[in-house]
């Protein structure tokens, strides 16, 4: 047997050695897809069946295309530069490099970046004199870059109503402008090739003729054109090896399609698909919960991973009372794990959504625990987090040059870079600051707008005062007066509340594709907020923007030091450690809120959830909180269903030495569970807030408040799926669950 096959398990020989046809690679999480995918190539160039140049391999990110080429060097004694690997966009560039009079474009085509395909865009808006409010520049990227990714050219895209029909004029005159100045998006790379090979048939056939062997990792990930694509450049004749795990398809939102792995088995006349469900990563438990887990899920090829090692310790299960002392809890262990040894960098704290990290983060700070945000930002640091913590610093001190200088023109108001240099040319003259130049300038009626301008100190609806008419710098000054008359005496929780809602970054980012976790960061920050004013003496606001100066500057860990490893679960991906915290298991947190409504949204959930479990080695720990802060105010929540999908055997729920609020009382859990729960003390009715319960026709729920008396007694209930609803007790026909 050739040395480079050793030591692979039959599954991995299977896969490896197979003859000149196309294959599906079922490829279990930890189970050496990269490994098989290398070894495949080197053996097919060994063999003398393919040349180096002859196989063409699409990875999803650089790195992994690097770490392919470095493996196969180490492998074999050939010479892999100018071989075909890499990702979707880069092989299509380098095509259309090679092609470039063919596909239309000039030779030193250039590539826009996200920010340079906004700026493109609104130009292209402007000139057409597109409203940007009734069509925010972000949505037509939007919808620009997801009909390209579905193969659709302007002209094909079916238009249903006004808005759509002005989305697709854009998107033509962009295309236009495109071509013009001879620049592509990245959607563009993709598209454009596609088109030259279905539009060139020599080229399609010279290429078909050069790769006899295509290899595609992580296959659940591909998109609609990037499939096409593959079909359309493999043919008839070419054997295509598809490695992925449809268990691991976690990116629906960003266009995934994991059904093209069942649409591969029967366009590609795959005989057999190899599952390769030997797990070298974890101990029998973790395995044993991620299959049950992911059993739950009905549109799945199957699989199920084992493990040659022991079973393992089983999954530490822990129910905090609330957020904070969740937090606690994981700042404990973590401590516990580097008393026995384990590197801080071998353990990951995982989360749902980014905003999550706040109260983690305040947690191991006040612990002195180094920590790296993987893969994200700290809280502090996040771009709404300082354009937020920037209007608040203009509330306290509207002279504040550098906070003028953030949020003066964000949201945009029409604030150039010339109208900037001239104001800050005029604070200099005058020896002022830039928010005094500004004052001057933003004349009404002969009187400067500013300080001594009466404003109308009712909450603005759009992010500046509903009557206003002025524009740009005037706009910008009458905005802060308004906020700063608004928030006058207010509570801090309200007063970064009632930025967050009126300064128009709420508004802005609700325009935005992926806008929804710096939504959840905005509303973290009233929760900071809330929090900062039980802990601290002094509950000011130029206390608590000093506090978070402090937080943001400080103990984030240097690139190589030892620090233990925040970040989402997406972000944890093909990632693996010794210990893991899974945190938010709830309802409505993970899986997400947004799942509910969704077509196949809670399956993706559960897949998320099935990642997370398996980037753990040997230690897993399961976490979520009774109660947790939610827009400034306490939120009961439920236990994830994720919980209740894993045998009790494999668990171990972890008890409580002492309650951790004084204004909860144990009662114990169900036997099933040896755990202790926290609930308020229950109100004369005999219900009680965090109490789990069942209604005939909503279903389950907790009971999250409790008002009245008697005949006017009711309780509002977060029920899993119906929402939260008020409810007559009289008539309200709920059962203790």
């Amino acid at each position: 047997m050739s040395s480079i096959l050793s030591g692979l398990n039959p599954e991995q020989l299977e896969a490896v050695s197979l003859p000149h046809q196309s294959a599906l690679i079922l490829a279990g999480a930890g189970s050496g897809k990269t490994r098989v995918l290398t070894t495949r190539i080197a053996y097919l160039i060994q063999s003398g069946q393919a040349s180096p140049h002859g196989v063409l391999a699409v990875t999803f990110t650089n790195k992994a295309a690097k770490e392919m080429i470095a493996r196969l060097s180490a492998m074999l004694p050939i010479n892999t530069r100018g071989m075909w690997i890499g990702t979707f966009h880069g092989l299509c560039n380098r095509m259309l490099r090679l092609h470039h009079r063919d596909a239309g474009l000039p030779q030193l085509f250039q590539i826009l970046d996200v920010q340079d395909q906004l700026s493109l865009v609104k130009r292209v808006m402007k000139a057409m004199g597109v409203d940007g409010e009734k069509f925010p520049p972000r949505q037509v990227q939007w919808f620009i870059n997801g009909n390209k990714e579905a193969g659709l050219r302007a002209s094909k895209v079916e238009a249903y109503d006004d808005f759509s029909r002005r989305m697709t004029e854009v998107y033509a005159a962009y295309d236009e402008q495109c071509s013009r100045e001879g620049v592509v998006d990245f959607a563009e790379l993709l598209l454009r090739c596609f088109e030259l090979l279905q539009a060139n048939e020599i080229l399609r056939d010279h290429y078909r003729e050069r790769f006899a062997h295509i290899l595609v990792d992580e296959f659940q990930d591909t998109n609609r054109l990037q499939y096409l694509w593959l079909r359309l450049l493999a043919g008839n004749r070419c054997a295509v090896m598809a490695v992925g795990d449809d268990d691991q398809s976690i990116y629906g939102f960003r266009g995934a399609h994991s059904a093209n792995m069942q649409s591969f088995e029967r366009d590609f006349g795959v005989a057999k698909v190899i599952k390769l469900e030997q797990n070298y990563r974890s101990h029998g438990n973790i395995l044993d919960a991620a299959n049950h887990l992911i059993r739950n899920n009905r549109t799945r090829l199957g699989k199920n991973l084992w493990t040659a090692e022991s079973h393992g310790e089983p999954l530490r299960v822990f129910q905090a009372p609330t957020d904070l002392d969740e937090a606690a809890y994981v700042v404990d262990e973590v401590k516990a794990l580097s008393r026995e040894g384990v590197a801080l960098s071998e353990i990951a704290v995982l989360y749902r959504s980014n905003a999550q990290s706040r109260v983690l983060e305040h947690a191991l700070f006040n612990a002195g625990l180094p920590y790296r945000v993987y893969g994200g930002l700290r809280f502090f640091e996040r771009q709404e987090i300082k354009h937020a913590l920037a209007y608040l610093r203009l509330a306290a001190n509207p002279d504040d040059d550098n906070a003028l200088l953030r949020v003066i023109n964000f949201p945009a108001r029409g604030i150039g870079a010339r109208s900037l240099e001239q104001l800050q040319e005029s604070a200099k003259a005058a020896g002022g600051s830039l928010w005094q130049a500004a004052c001057e300038r933003s004349a009404v009626g002969g009187q400067p707008v500013g300080r001594a301008l009466p404003v109308d100190p009712r909450p603005a609806t759009t992010g500046r005062p509903a009557s206003s008419p002025l524009k740009g710098i005037p706009a910008f000054v009458a905005l802060i007066e308004s906020l700063r008359a608004a928030t006058q005496g207010l509570p801090l929780p309200e007063i970064v509340e009632h930025m967050v809602e009126h300064s128009g970054l709420k508004q802005h980012y609700q325009s935005e594709r992926e806008g929804a976790d710096r939504l959840e960061n905005l509303n973290e920050l009233v929760n900071a907020a809330v929090g900062f004013v039980h802990e601290a003496e002094d509950d000011s606001l130029p206390a608590f923007l000093a506090h978070a100066a402090l937080e943001a500057g400080e103990h984030q860990a240097e690139e190589g030091a030892q620090a233990l490893q925040l970040m989402t679960v997406h972000s944890a991906k093909g990632l693996e450690f010794h210990g893991v915290f899974i945190t938010g298991l709830e309802e409505g947190l993970f899986p997400h809120e947004q799942s509910f409504n969704q077509d196949g949204g809670l399956e993706e959930e559960r897949r998320l959830m099935y990642v997370a479990l398996t980037r753990s080695k040997r230690r897993l720990y399961l976490t979520f909180a009774q109660s947790r802060m939610l827009h400034g105010q306490t939120r009961y929540n439920v236990s994830s269903r994720f919980l209740e999908e894993i045998p009790e055997r494999l668990m171990k729920w972890v008890n409580l030495t002492a309650p951790f609020a004084p204004v909860l009382v144990p009662e114990p859990k169900p036997k099933s569970k040896s755990a202790v729960s926290f609930t308020v003390p229950k109100a004369s009715h005999g219900w009680q807030v965090g109490q789990s319960v069942t209604h005939p026709k909503f279903g389950s729920g907790v009971i999250v408040n409790c008002e009245g008396h008697g005949p006017d007694a009711r309780v509002q209930v977060r029920f899993t799926r119906a929402g939260v609803k008020w409810l007559a007790l009289e008539y309200a026909r709920l059962t203790p669950a």
